[in-house]
């Protein structure tokens, strides 16, 4: 058999144009075999039953968001939502951390992959990720979508991240809360990260970036999941963690898009990525069979999940290192999803929320008026914890339902969402898959199979002519009946055994959102103000 030389895509745009020289060796885009063979020398994770790696991030299991900086230039001054989800950081203390960064990664061998955030052509951004671990660019490949060789070999980088995990940052020298730091210099386009080896960190800066540059392109960049109905008809899923946005977009019989990032463009809606990057906890083949089947495949990166030493089985119900166990897998991966990552302009776009106060009606019509403030407002709840006798949920407010990864002002994103809803007439529907009968440790969680049967009459058009009644605390409109779901459960009110009790509790969540949207005052039009609760 003639044995063949292996030559992998170096690009001609080289690492010295990061601030990196005199290096150690480099890795250019290496397949996944290969830093699969990198992953175990170098004892980075270890071979699980039928193929995954699995990892671990040591003390930082999840995002660090308050290590995250934007550096402070005068480019960029007034487009940023400078504030506490984007705290500036000197262009000073950047330079030097990134001078030292450099000499601290000449010692260390690096692995790059020349990758691209976005689907649709006319709006994609290529992007270099130079990392310090080898899983870490498995996880950049199996995330960001892979150009073809002819372009590997003309790709220029327009945004850059440096991962160096095992670099930390002094505080007192670098301006940093901690040792470790994610900035964004919006300037240099380049994205500095340390002292983390949670790999989520990567993927939302490349968010955070698109998040910045897609408005400039009158695109929508949203924090949502995608997919396609067996008539074309495009669909999305807005919805913080806890809310079932992964769950109830995951149907077998729809055309998964993408789960977590996309734009809005006039072209139609596009995947952000090439990959999905899934929580795992007590995940069950019953429930999600499309996603737990990605733990049982070669190319999957297992993120903190339990493995038994001797068979080398992973158990998805043990959260010894973390509730957030994570799952890093192409989107091939799933039978049903799309290869195009492209979608036609949404029919149907759906907010969830999980109210732990049992207030919000299970499913509820919203003007486009109603969808901007709800949409500013990225509300859901948080049951309480562990400790002894605390039983009260807490809300929880994301504006545009990520606002740790929106650098532009919340409005921005609104106004460029309401454009589109008069232009394109998508149905906009809030969908409530928390507490009914009560709050949180009286009432019960809505059935999984009374949300389901909302979602499909909405995304099927079987509630676009069913009339609806006005609840009067939030002025939403409730359908008056649902296939498959019964009449009583859509009016939240007559689900408590008081309802006088149920009036008091909308009144103290409904005050919940005014106190959270006085930060919009002044900045909204009085159309979108009326249309959250009636006060």
């Amino acid at each position: 058999m003639k044995q063949e030389k292996c030559v992998w895509q170096k690009s001609h745009y080289g690492l010295e144009n990061h601030g990196l020289t005199n290096l150690n060796e480099v890795f250019w885009n290496l397949p996944t075999p290969r830093l699969y063979e990198k992953i175990l020398v170098r004892g980075e994770g270890r071979l699980s039953h039928l193929g995954p790696i699995t990892v671990r991030t040591g003390h930082h299991t999840g995002r660090s968001a308050d290590d995250k900086f934007v550096v402070q230039e005068k480019t960029p001054q007034k487009d940023i939502w400078w504030g506490r989800v984007n705290p500036p950081i000197s262009r000073e203390y950047f330079d030097q951390l990134h001078k030292r960064m450099a000499m601290h990664l000449q010692t260390q061998d690096l692995y790059v992959q020349d990758c691209f955030a976005g689907a649709d052509t006319d709006y994609r951004l290529p992007v270099r990720i130079i990392s310090q671990y080898a899983w870490h660019s498995l996880f950049a490949r199996n995330m960001f979508i892979q150009g073809t060789s002819e372009e590997q070999a003309v790709h220029v980088p327009e945004f850059t991240v440096i991962n160096a995990p095992r670099f930390h940052a002094s505080p007192s020298l670098d301006g940093t809360n901690s040792e470790t730091f994610i900035i964004i210099n919006f300037k240099k386009k380049l994205i500095l990260i340390g002292g983390t080896s949670y790999a989520g960190e990567t993927k939302k800066s490349i968010f955070t970036v698109m998040n910045y540059l897609m408005p400039k392109k009158r695109v929508l960049p949203m924090h949502c999941s995608a997919n396609i109905g067996r008539n074309d008809e495009t669909a999305l899923f807005f919805g913080l963690s806890g809310t079932g946005k992964t769950t109830l977009s995951a149907d077998a019989g729809r055309t998964l898009i993408g789960d977590d990032e996309h734009g809005w463009s006039n072209n139609g809606v596009f995947n952000f990525e090439g990959g999905c990057y899934a929580k795992l906890i007590r995940l069950s083949p019953e429930s999600e069979p499309e996603i737990y089947s990605t733990t049982r495949r070669f190319g999957t990166i297992l993120e903190n999940v339990a493995l038994e030493s001797c068979t080398r089985m992973v158990d998805l119900d043990d959260d010894t290192f973390t509730e957030n166990t994570r799952g890093s897998y192409h989107i091939s991966a799933i039978p049903n999803a799309s290869r195009t990552g492209l979608g036609g302009h949404p029919q149907t776009i759906i907010f969830l929320s999980a109210d732990a106060f049992g207030v919000l009606p299970p499913i509820a019509r919203l003007t486009r008026e109603q969808a901007m403030y709800h949409f500013l407002s990225g509300y859901t709840a948080r049951v309480a914890g562990t400790e002894r006798g605390v039983t009260e949920p807490s809300p929880v407010f994301s504006a545009c339902y990520g606002a740790p990864f929106m650098p532009m002002h919340p409005m921005r994103y609104a106004e460029l969402l309401g454009r589109k809803l008069k232009k394109h007439g998508s149905r906009v529907w809030l969908i409530n898959t928390g507490w009914t009968g009560g709050p949180y440790g009286i009432g019960k969680r809505m059935p999984l199979k009374f949300t389901r049967a909302m979602v499909n009459a909405a995304l099927d058009g079987k509630l676009d002519d069913v009339p609806t009644d006005q609840e009067r605390f939030f002025g939403l409109h409730i359908p008056l009946h649902c296939p498959d779901v019964p009449e009583k459960m859509l009016n939240p009110r007559s689900t408590w055994e008081n309802p006088e009790d149920y009036d008091a509790q909308a009144e103290r969540l409904a005050a919940m959102f005014a106190e959270n949207f006085a930060q919009f005052a002044g900045q909204i039009s009085e159309d979108i103000r009326r249309a959250g609760p009636v006060r």
